[in-house]
């Protein structure tokens, strides 16, 4: 039991620490000693979720957040392999496609928000970045998306997300799936301008958010 707590307090600092190399052969070595992924996987939520509010208050500054989503990124496919090869994970609670907005190549925070909904019992699928309007629709209808979640940096590409939504009225997806925004780029203001379901400024926010509107709608009986 020592062990395992020392493995992962080292997990949750090599991500704190912004050390990639080290995050990843942690997450190598929580898999040899028998840790199961769901701990690991707690342990690095916990780490990034720690960053990421710490960004938001204005004690850590974008290098930080740099720095943790690439060490999050190297350990999060180790144990994310491992899982869907033990089939450990629980029944999903929905699925969820994930993108950044075409235009715009950049990932800090999405890495981020896809470990979280991970944790939190979603089967994510990333599309990556500079994702075409088509590709956003077709991911949602083949997958049947329940989550559609796009990020935008730049005020540049922001402006694709208006598009998004409005080929989802188009090919009659919009009912079924709840649409979230987020990044540098995006405010509330916009956020209900294009009539989004859910928007926040940090992704641990959006992610707690995202988790309480699905489970408001499951009581409702709507979900």
């Amino acid at each position: 039991m020592d062990e395992t707590n020392q493995i992962l307090r080292e997990l949750r600092a090599a991500i704190q620490e912004y050390d990639a190399a080290r995050a990843g052969a942690l997450a190598e070595r929580s898999l040899a000693e028998g840790i199961p992924q769901v701990d690991s996987l707690a342990a690095m939520t916990e780490a990034i979720r720690e960053v990421g509010e710490a960004f938001g208050r204005g004690d850590l500054f974008l290098p930080d957040l740099i720095g943790a989503a690439k060490a999050l990124e190297a350990a999060l496919p180790v144990l994310r392999q491992a899982m869907i090869d033990e089939a450990e994970r629980p029944e999903t609670r929905g699925v969820v496609v994930l993108g950044t907005v075409l235009g715009d190549v950049h990932t800090i925070g999405k890495g981020m928000v896809s470990a979280l909904l991970t944790a939190n019992g979603f089967e994510v699928h990333d599309l990556g970045v500079n994702v075409a309007t088509s590709d956003f629709i077709a991911a949602v209808r083949d997958r049947q998306a329940r989550i559609l979640a796009m990020s935008a940096l730049l005020t540049s590409t922001a402006v694709q997300i208006g598009p998004v939504v409005k080929g989802l009225e188009e090919a009659g997806l919009r009912r079924q799936v709840l649409v979230a925004i987020g990044g540098g780029a995006v405010t509330a203001e916009l956020a209900h301008a294009l009539k989004v379901d859910a928007y926040h400024a940090t992704a641990p926010g959006g992610v707690d958010l995202i988790v309480s509107m699905l489970e408001d709608k499951a009581e409702a009986g709507l979900a």
